[in-house]
This record gives structure tokens, sequence and C-alpha cells, in this order.
């Protein structure tokens, strides 16, 4: 059985099927292939974004919470007053998650990546304090984790937004 060869961009076919995009009119400048990027396609529609925009906090603030009283009581019984902290913590949690993903993505790039660091190290540091360690361990391992998160996210916002903060199509 044979099978068609790809055909090459210089000769103007139209490939969309493979890709998503047009070839346009090859060699002339302002050709759609030269103006259009690449744009991932949105999997979920939008009711899926939606319940993930409250699902997401919600699940997260109910795993700190656990983890949070889990470290307050330190293998020992399950009290009112473990739970009662556990939940507190994980509306808390919610509440900054929100709080940030809300007031993020109106800061530039370094102020936008500084407030996700600034969050995880927080959260982390207040969960490593739980289990007994110095203040200043703590307050160390929590800077790391911010460190980190930090240059991961800076790389990100400065590979995908313009200076502004504007995505880059």
């Amino acid at each position: 059985m044979t099978h068609a060869a790809p055909v090459s961009k210089a000769s103007g076919a139209r490939h969309g099927a493979v890709t998503g995009r047009t070839a346009g009119t090859a060699g002339i400048a302002g050709s759609t292939w030269a103006a259009r990027t690449h744009r991932a396609p949105d999997v979920f529609d939008a009711r899926t974004h939606a319940v993930a925009k409250w699902a997401v906090p919600v699940v997260g603030g109910l795993i700190y919470g656990y983890w949070a009283a889990a470290n307050v009581r330190d293998a020992g019984p399950i009290t009112g007053w473990n739970v009662l902290f556990g939940f507190v913590c994980a509306i808390v949690f919610a509440a900054a998650y929100i709080g940030v993903r809300m007031l993020a993505p109106v800061l530039r790039r370094e102020e936008h990546a500084l407030a996700w660091a600034v969050f995880a190290g927080v959260t982390f540091g207040f969960l490593f304090s739980l289990t007994g360690e110095s203040v200043l361990r703590s307050t160390s391992v929590a800077l790391g984790v911010s460190v980190f998160v930090f240059a991961g996210s800076f790389y990100r916002y400065y590979t995908h937004e313009d200076a502004a903060g504007h995505p880059v199509n």
C-alpha cells in the first residue's frame, strides 16, 4: 500500500489536517503561515473550566488541611480540635489560593511569579513548622521552596507573556 509523501511548506500546499494551520502562499510577506502562531487546542469546554476554577482550591485546601492536621496530631488520637484545625487550615489555604489566583494575572511577570513563590513558601513553611522543627530551619526550607517556585514560574511567564503581563499568542 502506498501513501502520499508530505508536501513541503515551500510548495504552498495546505496541510491543515496535520497541524490545524494553513500554509498560505509561500514566499509572500504577510502570508497566513507567518502571521499565525501555534496555540494549543482547548480540550475542555467552558463548564469544565468553571468547575475546575472552584474544585482546585477546594480539593487543594482539603488536602492541605488534612496534611496540617496530621502534622499536628503526630500519630496521636484524632480529636475534635484536630479536625477543626484541619478545616480552618483548608479554608485559609483555599482563600489564599483564590486571592493569589485573582491578583497575580494583573501583575507584571516578575510580580506574578513572586506572588506564587510567596504563596508556596508560606504554605510549605507553615506545614514544615508543624512538624516541630525550629523556626530557622522552617524559614530556610520555605525560602528554598520559594526560590524554586519563583524560578520556574518566572521562566514560564517570561516565555508566555509580554513585559506587561499579557499572554503572547
